[in-house]
C-alpha cells in the first residue's frame, strides 16, 4: 500500500512524522505473509512488539479492506488512504484488543467508523457557510439570491477565510464548529477557561461573516 500521509485538518498543521504502523503497513507487500498462524495467534505478538506479526495481518488483510472501502467511497486512493489510517489504529490499540476469533470484524468497523466520522466532520464542514449566513439574516432580513450559493466554491471561500484568522481564533472555531468539541474539552486542550473559548468562537465566526459577506450582499472582495 502506498505511504500516504493523513489528510491535512482545517488548522493547516505540519506532516506528522510516519508511525512505526505507517512504515510497516508500506512495507508489508515486500514481506511474506505468514499463514501458519490465526489472527489471534498474530495479534498477541503485536501485543509484545512482534512488528512482523503486525505485517502479516496487514499482508493478510489490506486487499480486502481497501476493496471495501472503494465501494463505499468510490475512491481508490482515498480508499488506501483509510485502509493505513485503520491499520495504523489497530497497531496502536493492539494492547487493549480481546480476542474473539473476530478481528477482520474489529477491523472493518474501525474503518466503518473513520467514515462515519469523516461525513459527520464533512456536513459540518458544508453547515458553517449556511450557518454564519443564518446569523448574517438574523440582523438583515433582505439577503440576496447569492447567500444560497452553497458549491464547491463557497466551501473553498471558507477554508480560505479560516486560514487567514489569528491561531487561536481560528482552532477555536474549527475545534467547536466542524470538530463539534464541547467547551470543556476545548478549554482543556487550548489551555484557557471556557469563557474564553466562546469569546474566541464568537469573535472568530464575527471575523468570517465579514470575510464571507459577498456570499449574502453581492459585494465583489
Amino acid at each position: 500500500m502506498p505511504v500516504a500521509a493523513l489528510r491535512p485538518d482545517p488548522l493547516a498543521a505540519p506532516r506528522k512524522p510516519r508511525s512505526t504502523a505507517v512504515q510497516m503497513t508500506a512495507t508489508a507487500n515486500a514481506v511474506p505473509a505468514d499463514r501458519t498462524l490465526d489472527d489471534g495467534a498474530l495479534m498477541s505478538r503485536v501485543k509484545q512488539g512482534d512488528e512482523q506479526a503486525f505485517a502479516d495481518l496487514v499482508n493478510r488483510y489490506k486487499n480486502p479492506l481497501v476493496n471495501y472501502l472503494t465501494q463505499m467511497t468510490r475512491s481508490r486512493e482515498r480508499a488506501e488512504d483509510l485502509a493505513q489510517d485503520a491499520f495504523v489504529r489497530v497497531y496502536r490499540a493492539a494492547g487493549r484488543y480481546r480476542e474473539r476469533g473476530q478481528f477482520q470484524a474489529f477491523l472493518f468497523r474501525i474503518a466503518t467508523n473513520q467514515l462515519r466520522s469523516e461525513a459527520r466532520r464533512a456536513a459540518r464542514w458544508r453547515g458553517l457557510l449556511p450557518s454564519l449566513a443564518a446569523e448574517h439574516r438574523l440582523r438583515s432580513p433582505a439577503p440576496s439570491p447569492q447567500s444560497t450559493a452553497l458549491g464547491a466554491e463557497a466551501v473553498n471561500a471558507v477554508t480560505r477565510a479560516l486560514g487567514r484568522l489569528p491561531l487561536h481564533y481560528r482552532a477555536a472555531v474549527v475545534l467547536r464548529e466542524i470538530e463539534d468539541w464541547p467547551y470543556a474539552r476545548i478549554a482543556e486542550t487550548l489551555g484557557c477557561r471556557e469563557g474564553t473559548v466562546k469569546s474566541r468562537v464568537h469573535r472568530g465566526k464575527t471575523m468570517l461573516r465579514d470575510e464571507l459577506s459577498e456570499y449574502w450582499n453581492g459585494e465583489e472582495r
